[in-house]
């Protein structure tokens, strides 16, 4: 999955555009760049891809159909525009190649990106070529109309190469189309630097940039907190919240493993039995968590907890089987299924329904679990789909998940009140001691607010480290290895080993990684290979990953995701690999990496282990930590 800058298209952009930005940021390698009209010296190509093996290649989208196209020549063309005016415009094979001299012009001016001596002095040291994308042409309408004769086919791509949906639609032939569009190549291939990459990224300037600024949460104080206690049902305080949360907008914040989505589950249980005629949405943002939120929720409405309930219960089993009010979704699929809509297709929603001009279904309640992932635009269009008589809406988020810093306070971007109706869950139930230690560590550590993190605030957000320790386990496990095949070798290892030993089922354990591929591997396929070989059943979790389950995969199967798919799961083990993959070198905002890290850390129940065989800054700071477990070993042996 490539790294997009900005990371979503703007919502006016054109349909082709958006299907091209998708099938880029789907297809090309962990390690690519996509730009979406980045300003350079005035002017704004429609992509710019950078890549360590690719160099630079620059992509001109055209938006024109067979049937509005009148003559094609070598200089220029005939095109019916979309107000149905004929004129003339260049070439985009023209077009698209002065994009790309525009482009290595301005970046020739850097003297960290060009060759100093020789023939070639002064010229880019690295290759730069172009292309022209047609989203509303096949290429069957390409040769039938012999536009091929007017731009070379190697440097156009047609909708059947960049729509997956399309017959005969691959990614790697989309890469290698990629690949090769370029006008002349040199003997010396060479590979860009993660020097080289930055020097070239300092001189695009996208629509949006993220801002890594710290910014005071709305609200008043909150707390993150870590202590450990085992979670499998609700604590008298969790109840009181579930049970006590009363009408209109409700906010609960909670650190990682407090029990947010455990209340939000029982809260959606209580609504859904007290009032039967409800209609009641639960979303989340991600696939897995909401399959797991189907499964709780419908274990909850299945145990009973009174009289009333056993006579709901057996009415079911007697065939009266009762409606189930309760709809569960991650945002994507409920607004593709529900409203039969897309991303950018939000802003004309939320226009209509405040204008009454949209019939849309309503709820009576909405409920929203890992609610710091959804963006403002998402929570405006859920907040008018509630019922008005009713206004029952409960969010739960963990800020120090987030890799969305808010700019401003829900209510100005939302048009969401929760002032005054506003609950903190401050204990982390999931994990160890040892665990919560371990991750706290490495927060409060690489954290913009390090430096300031006290017993007191910080900038209104009060930071409390762990106290007492009411569960504890081993300590997490470090491992740095000679190479990525010997981090898997010794992850199936401590796979088998707690699988035979401790009983632990291959269900309760997963392994995350930051990044699937990068231009010379995959690590997804490593990770395939390595436990097919050793006759593992595994799963992705997400279908992102690309990559398939294998044939043993079965209830009981290993779970594997990128740590992103990840997030509101929880495993007795979990195995972080490549963990030099973190800081991403591509992240601009690395606060997004620390909350990233601190996510993956904080999935383990029981074990966790860490692995790397490279360097980067966070791997350098595990070294510091496996040095610091191993001198009391030593200390020990010279006692003894």
């Amino acid at each position: 999955m490539a790294y997009m800058v900005p990371e979503a298209i703007r919502t006016s952009a054109a349909a082709g555009e958006r299907l091209l930005y998708r099938a880029l940021k789907e297809h090309l390698p962990s390690d690519y760049v996509v730009y979406f009209e980045p300003e350079i010296d005035g002017e704004r190509p429609s992509f710019v891809i950078i890549g360590p093996d690719l160099g630079l290649v620059v992509l001109e989208v055209l938006d024109y159909t067979r049937s509005a196209l009148i003559e094609a020549g070598r200089e220029e063309w005939q095109v019916y525009t979309a107000a149905g005016q004929l004129e003339a415009v260049m070439n985009p094979y023209r077009q698209a190649r002065a994009s790309v001299r525009h482009v290595a012009d301005r970046l020739k001016r850097d003297e960290r990106l060009t060759l100093a001596k020789g023939k070639l002095q002064g010229q880019l040291k690295f290759p730069h070529g172009f292309g022209t994308v047609f989203p509303r042409m096949k290429r069957k309408d390409f040769r039938e109309a012999d536009l091929y004769e007017v731009i070379p086919e190697a440097f156009v791509l047609c909708r059947d190469e960049i729509d997956p949906e399309e017959d005969g639609f691959s990614a790697d032939a989309l890469i290698e189309r990629i690949h090769g569009m370029f006008e002349s190549w040199r003997r010396t291939r060479y590979i860009l630097t993660k020097e080289d990459i930055s020097a070239v990224r300092s001189h695009l300037v996208p629509e949006v940039r993220l801002s890594t600024e710290f910014r005071r949460p709305a609200g008043g104080q909150e707390q993150l907190v870590l202590s450990m206690q085992p979670v499998k049902e609700l604590d008298l305080h969790q109840e009181t919240i579930a049970k006590q949360l009363g009408d209109r907008h409700r906010l609960i914040r909670g650190v990682a493993g407090s029990g947010k989505t455990l209340v939000l589950a029982t809260r959606a249980n209580m609504l859904a039995k007290h009032y039967p005629d409800w209609r009641i949405l639960v979303l989340c943002s991600s696939i897995p968590l909401s399959q797991s939120l189907k499964q709780t929720i419908g274990r909850m409405m299945d145990e009973p907890e009174d009289l009333l309930d056993w006579i709901r219960l057996a009415e079911q089993k007697e065939g009266k089987p009762l409606k189930n009010n309760v709809e569960v979704y991650n945002f994507h699929e409920w607004l593709r299924k529900a409203l039969n809509a897309r991303d950018t297709d939000i802003p004309m929603l939320i226009g209509k329904l405040e204008r009454k001009e949209a019939i849309l279904p309503a709820y009576e309640a909405i409920l929203i679990d890992e609610g710091q992932d959804f963006q403002p635009g998402w929570l405006k269009l859920l907040s008018l789909l509630l019922n008005p008589s009713t206004q029952n809406l409960l969010l739960v988020e963990d800020r120090a998940q987030s890799y969305m810093k808010r700019k401003s306070s829900l209510l100005k971007e939302t048009g969401l009140d929760f002032r005054g109706r506003s609950r903190v869950l401050s204990v982390n139930y999931r994990n160890t001691a040892q665990i919560a230690r371990f991750a706290w560590d490495f927060y409060r550590k690489h954290s913009l607010m390090q430096g300031r993190v006290l017993y007191g605030s910080v900038k209104g957000m009060e930071i409390i480290p762990p106290q007492s320790a009411k569960r504890n386990g081993p300590e997490p496990s470090v491992l740095r290895c000679g190479s990525f095949q010997e981090e898997l070798r010794g992850v199936i290892r401590q796979i088998e080993y707690l699988h035979n030993e401790h009983k632990v089922p291959f269900s309760d354990m997963a392994i995350l990684y930051r990044v699937k591929d990068n231009y010379h591997s995959s690590f997804a396929d490593g990770i395939r290979r390595a436990l097919n070989a050793q006759g593992l059943p595994f799963q992705w979790l997400t279908e992102e990953s690309g990559t398939a389950q294998n044939e043993l995969t079965s209830i009981g199967a290993l779970n594997v995701s990128e740590i992103e798919g990840a997030k509101g799961l929880d495993f007795r083990a979990v195995f972080i690999v490549n963990a030099e993959n973190m800081p991403f070198s591509l992240e601009e905002v690395e606060e997004r990496e620390v909350s990233l890290f601190y996510v993956a850390m904080t999935r383990a129940l029981e074990w966790l282990h860490i692995s790397y065989s490279g360097d980067s800054r966070y791997t350098l700071y595990l070294d510091e930590v496996r040095q610091e477990q191993a001198e009391p070993q030593r200390t020990d042996k010279l006692l003894g």
